[in-house]
């Protein structure tokens, strides 16, 4: 084994730590990549603490991935003995530093936060049932009864009387005896009404009430479109994603949502169509369900970077 002096060691860990990070947000491009693969192939120890690091990852899916990596350099027992106790303090600091310089500061602090791929629901403390979607964040202030979405997608059950206000950017809804789904996307934000009536008041422009069936779509420039929600839309609560008809393109921006790392297609795949319900947890075999129903290959440099190509057909 190729070892590092101790303060090397605790940098390479820092370093695999925020390439973890980087992926799991979702948000790492084809140049971060190619980064990566670089960095890893530029010195034995850096691609030793990169297994390392996947490793513990993997063992440890229900951490963090930035508050497990804070551990790298540290021995199993050591490890142990934290991970037992939630992890000290200590190690909080440099782990949430690491995912600061890749995720907006805002999604970090938020009181609740989903991993790219992860799903969580939680009953609030008024009885409210609330669900995250891949990628979310949301900030509670119950005291106000007030949610703010900072980024990514909720559905929200409100039985009580007193009603809960949810803050998306471009405006707030308020949700009393109602179910509401709030996706929140850079330029847009889309409020789909389950069950009951809602007060949306946005940014720009009039308050309106929005009832059962209703969806509403705002954007950053100050317009908004009213339209029908699609009954399949929260498919997602329950880990599924279902579509009928759909361009392939359409629905691989979708899926991306749900997998970490880079997932790109060849243009010309664009407009083949896609029907059918798939398993949310598992993109790979959606990957290989689509490559047994349609012309099209997957290459995959690795885990993190895969391309949808048109399948070559052999003579």
């Amino acid at each position: 084994m190729i070892r590092a002096s101790h303060p090397e060691a605790r940098q390479l860990a820092r370093t695999a730590a925020s390439w973890l990070a980087l992926l799991d947000s979702g948000r790492a491009s084809a140049d971060d990549l190619q980064r990566l693969e670089r960095w890893r192939a530029a010195d034995p120890r850096h691609e030793q603490i990169w297994q390392r690091a996947e490793g513990l990852r993997q063992r440890l899916q229900t951490v963090p991935p930035t508050l497990a990596m804070a551990c790298l350099d540290r021995p199993a027992a050591s490890r142990r003995t934290l991970l037992k106790r939630g992890l000290a303090l200590a190690l909080l600091v440099p782990g949430g530093w690491l995912l600061s310089q890749q995720l907006p500061l805002a999604v970090w602090r938020a009181d609740l936060r989903t991993a790219v791929g992860e799903r969580r629901g939680v009953r609030l403390a008024d009885g409210s049932v609330l669900q995250l979607n891949t990628a979310t964040a949301v900030d509670l202030d119950l005291e106000q009864h007030r949610l703010t979405l900072v980024e990514g997608e909720i559905a929200l059950s409100v039985s009580r009387a007193q009603p809960l206000t949810v803050d998306f950017g471009l405006g707030q809804v308020t949700v009393g005896q109602a179910q509401v789904c709030l996706r929140r996307d850079a330029d847009r934000c889309r409020i789909g009404v389950l069950q009951g009536m809602v007060q949306v008041r946005p940014a720009q422009g009039m308050a309106l009430a929005l009832q059962y069936g209703d969806q509403l779509t705002l954007y950053t420039d100050g317009s908004g479109a009213m339209g029908r929600f699609d009954p399949r839309a929260p498919d997602w609560r329950d880990g599924m994603l279902s579509v009928d008809d759909q361009p392939l393109g359409q629905f691989l921006r979708e899926i991306s949502r749900y997998r970490p790392g880079v997932l790109r297609w060849e243009p010309a795949l664009e407009a083949l169509r896609v029907t059918g319900t798939f398993q949310l947890d598992d993109t790979d075999r959606i990957l290989a369900l689509l490559t047994a129903s349609l012309p099209v290959a997957v290459q995959s440099r690795t885990r993190y970077w895969t391309t949808l190509v048109a399948r070559k057909e052999s003579a």
